[in-house]
């Protein structure tokens, strides 16, 4: 493009098209669709920071004011190392391993966080990681249908809606049938004799998830992998990764897949995501797994060394034989979940699970003990539970809201209308007593 004496850059552009005008550059674009935007005049460098900021300050975030909101997305304690160290521009600027000349150091990162993982998990092997959890869920029914070349899986009619979701749209491609059975009533634990008669042939996997989207721990998970396994099918569970420092991982009871929301390991909310998906499986089923597998092995000195030793994309392999066309792993926020699990170390995650569980539990009795209010599961919970409201969760959560400047919990009275005006309350180490002592007497002032 040549530009003559002070001409404006889009009319050497128009020209150098043959063109005398943008309308005419648009003139195939029908003009009942095209937009008419009303762009402001433009404003420098200054008023568009404080116009920002204005906008921003409109906005009240998890430091704002104290919440009570969990169900998949949960607010942890993040050590200052963990940013500082995944944002240096060593890991910052690397390409995502998807190359097998990619740096020693983000392969190591990466082969650590997978060992991780599967120490936590009590598994034989982990990929780098999936998009979420969701999608997790997600790949690891249609991995038992591979294994299994059977079409149904069974799952939680109790379940976060989006993982439901997420499963749904992916199984109706290769047509897998996603059969939900209930929860026992009592405890809100999997109702085993619902999963028995719903149990068949053509079951490629029971999935549960412990602890269960209601909060409690599934006392019968074993019970329930014996069962699928008698089946022919194989145990999927779905774990809470903070959850990890308290209680087995699943393979010490018979998980055949792994799955769970990353997100709690060095990584913030931050609106919704981005999140992490885990992924882990027993070793038979090794190269069913999606995803890719950084592995350790040596050079030609001897010296420890890292490669990419899996990769079953289809973009790697015969696109008939790829087992996911999931192309990106969430490799910064894997990178922030081991310098996490690092920091904190084996004793840290213990400490952290036990103060989550020990405050929920404090939290579930004085709630349980306010007039009105009803905690309908009495098994073991880890940092959240179900709590049924003398009013409905909105009119409770706008209470909160407008006298407390707080955030309850999630309405579950939509997806379960069987629990009445039930709430998912969701309590961490961030949370201050003073924040818990405000929401008990939130609820308090409530009455039916």
């Amino acid at each position: 493009m040549h530009y003559t004496d002070g001409e404006p850059a889009v009319q050497a552009m128009l020209r150098d098209m043959g063109l005398s005008s943008t309308d005419e550059l648009f003139k195939d674009v029908p003009s009942g669709v095209r937009a008419k935007p009303d762009i402001p005049a433009g404003l420098s460098e200054m008023e568009a920071q404080r116009r920002v900021a204005r906008v921003l300050g409109k906005n009240r975030s998890f430091g704002d004011a104290p919440h009570f909101l969990g169900a998949g997305m949960y607010h942890h304690w993040v050590p200052p190392e963990v940013p500082y160290i995944a944002t240096r521009s060593e890991f910052l600027t690397s390409y995502t391993p998807y190359q097998a000349e990619i740096s020693q150091g983000i392969l190591q990162a990466m082969f650590e966080f997978q060992s991780a993982v599967c120490a936590l998990t009590e598994m034989d092997a982990a990929n780098i990681s999936m998009y979420d959890g969701a999608t997790a869920f997600a790949e690891a029914a249609l991995m038992a249908h591979r294994i299994t070349d059977r079409a149904q899986v069974l799952v939680p009619r109790a379940m976060l809606p989006d993982r439901l979701g997420t499963l749904r749209a992916y199984a109706e491609g290769p047509g897998v049938e996603v059969v939900e059975y209930a929860y026992d009533p009592r405890t809100g634990q999997a109702d085993i004799a619902d999963i028995k008669a719903k149990l068949t042939d053509e079951t490629a996997a029971v999935c549960i998830e412990n602890p269960s989207y209601l909060g409690v721990f599934e006392e019968h998970a074993a019970q329930v992998a014996e069962l699928a396994h008698a089946k022919g099918a194989l145990s999927i569970v779905g774990v809470s990764p903070v959850s990890l420092g308290l209680v087995k991982g699943p393979g010490a009871y018979g998980a055949d897949i792994v799955v769970g929301e990353g997100q709690p390991w060095g990584n913030t909310p931050s609106f919704g995501g981005p999140a992490l998906g885990l992924f882990a499986c027993r070793k038979e089923h090794l190269r069913q797994m999606p995803g890719r597998i950084v592995g350790q092995t040596k050079d030609k000195q001897g010296h420890r060394a890292f490669c990419l030793t899996l990769q079953t994309r289809e973009q790697h392999i015969r696109r008939d034989k790829a087992t996911s066309n999931i192309c990106t792993n969430e490799g910064l926020n894997a990178l922030m979940a081991i310098v996490h699990l690092a920091t904190l170390g084996g004793k840290g995650l213990q400490r952290v699970a036990r103060i989550n569980a020990h405050r929920a539990k404090l939290l579930r009795e004085r709630i349980a003990a306010l007039p009105g209010y009803k905690v309908p599961f009495p098994g073991h919970a880890f940092n959240e539970f179900v709590v049924q409201c003398p009013k409905s969760v909105a009119q409770v959560n706008q209470h909160l809201l407008a006298k407390h400047g707080m955030w309850g919990g999630l309405d579950l009275s939509a997806q379960l209308p069987e629990l009445g005006n039930a709430t998912l309350v969701c309590v961490t180490e961030l949370h201050a007593q003073e924040s818990i002592d405000g929401l008990v007497q939130g609820l308090k002032e409530v009455r039916a």
